[in-house]
């Protein structure tokens, strides 16, 4: 089997064109593989925080967040919100953005940083996504978090342990200094074979043509 293609992904679990990103990246690597190719595709996850000064309790929606600290008025975000949901739903996912919580992303993060040392990280990834987005939990707090890392396998007892020690925040600050020197000011953006950028939730042909490309070069 020939080496693999490493595609490093920068994104933050409440955002959420880094889901439908999410989505698309995997429906590229399956199509990749319907093409025939042999060439495995290994996917790491990175952290990013889109809202650093967002409470792990924040009293309102998506909506009231976007017109009370973003200026923006709120019948653009509703109208945003409404196309949001229509992608999303296009790749597979039922946001439910009316009762999902706002919430700060760090404890999600330092968990992400130790699942990636147990080999978990990608199904946690998945679950951290999917609880925030479609089922509406509440992604900020620990003990949810704990929960969701024993449904993909992890030590609930071990996971608040971490979570409480803050022993993985230089990891996630790593990431985000990483992010930093790459120029990096929005996600997901992807970084394939540590050659290639792609910026934002591209649809699978630019993905695959991307994977094509190194094997190209590869020889």
């Amino acid at each position: 089997m020939s080496e693999p293609i490493k595609v490093e992904v920068w994104s933050d679990v409440a955002c959420p064109w880094c889901y439908i990103g999410k989505r698309k990246l995997e429906n590229a690597i399956s199509a990749f593989g319907a093409e025939g190719s042999q060439t495995p595709i290994q996917v790491e996850y990175h952290s990013f925080l889109l809202n650093p000064d967002m409470p792990i309790d924040y009293e309102g929606s998506q909506t009231d967040y976007l017109a009370e600290h973003k200026g923006m008025p709120r019948d653009q975000v509703i109208s945003m919100t409404e196309r949001l949901v229509g992608i999303a739903a296009s790749v597979g996912l039922k946001y439910d953005m009316e009762h999902m919580h706002m919430t700060n992303t760090v404890l999600a993060h330092q968990l992400l940083q130790y699942a990636k040392t147990q080999g978990k990280q990608v199904e946690m990834k998945e679950r951290i996504m999917s609880a925030h987005f479609v089922e509406a939990l509440h992604v900020g707090r620990a003990d949810v978090l704990a929960q969701l890392a024993a449904e993909v396998g992890l030590d609930r007892t071990e996971v608040m342990r971490v979570l409480e020690s803050g022993e993985y925040l230089p990891a996630f600050e790593a990431d985000i200094e990483q992010a930093r020197a790459y120029g990096i000011s929005g996600v997901p953006f992807f970084v394939i074979d540590g050659k290639y950028g792609i910026s934002g939730a591209q649809n699978p042909e630019t993905f695959v043509g991307a994977f094509n490309q190194i094997l190209e070069e590869r020889g």
